[in-house]
């Protein structure tokens, strides 16, 4: 058998201590996998006293990230995370193709107002109703009160090129509106049927059907009807 001196006991004492925590910190720690749903392959997992602990190279390899050691730190990088691309960050920052959801709900609001002051003013003519500023300057109110909203909604590139062909839509209006107030003011004869001719209603009209094309294709097309 073998025996220890009084100097050598503490020495194996701490020894026999250092193997039987090692022991107990096995006994404690169970080894298992993470999967994780999606991704391919799985990452080793520790348990140990009830925590869980993965293994950091598995875990940036089933999910595709990159791992980096900074000083005492580790960096994982996610897919998609902060340490992206500059062309990533530039194709995040672009703006957003066709129309923005808002623009086309105050656009189409817009031209509804638009719309109805051209139909007010178009059965007065044909009816042979006296033109008068007041009523049909309520109808401008109200769609100058619309195109005012639609141009708070622009956000997108197509908002901002389709924005314009809006506002001339209700200049073009007024234009009309006022020329034949004028007849009515001058008491000229004034044909039910003015409209049919006139270049400036078909005008209105050929750019009210581009814009409502536009709106449905969600593309910006200059064709030249609202210039």
């Amino acid at each position: 058998m073998r025996t220890y001196s009084l100097k050598t006991w503490p020495i194996v004492s701490l020894l026999m201590l250092m193997g039987v925590v090692a022991v107990s910190l096995l006994m404690a720690q169970q080894t298992t996998s993470l999967l994780i749903t999606g991704q391919s392959g799985t990452a080793k997992v520790v348990q140990v006293a009830g925590h869980n602990y993965v293994e950091v190279e598995g875990l940036a390899r089933i999910t595709n990230s990159s791992v980096n050691f900074n000083g005492n730190q580790i960096v994982l990088t996610l897919p998609g995370g902060g340490g992206g691309s500059s062309q990533d960050t530039a194709n995040s920052n672009a703006p957003a193709p066709g129309f923005s959801k808002d623009f086309v709900t105050a656009g189409i609001e817009a031209m509804a107002q638009l719309r109805e002051w051209h139909s007010a003013l178009r059965n007065a003519i044909m009816r042979g109703y006296p033109l008068g500023e007041d009523w049909l300057g309520a109808y401008r109110n109200q769609a100058q009160q619309a195109v005012r909203m639609a141009s708070v909604a622009v956000n997108t590139q197509s908002d901002k090129n389709a924005f314009p062909f809006v506002t001339n839509e209700l200049n073009n209006m007024q234009a009309l509106t006022n020329k034949y107030l004028q007849i009515t003011k001058n008491m000229e004869y004034l044909d039910p049927n003015a409209l049919d001719n006139d270049p400036l209603d078909q005008k209105i009209r050929t750019c009210a059907r581009s814009l409502a094309s536009m709106a449905t294709a969600n593309q910006f097309v200059d064709d030249g009807s609202c210039q």
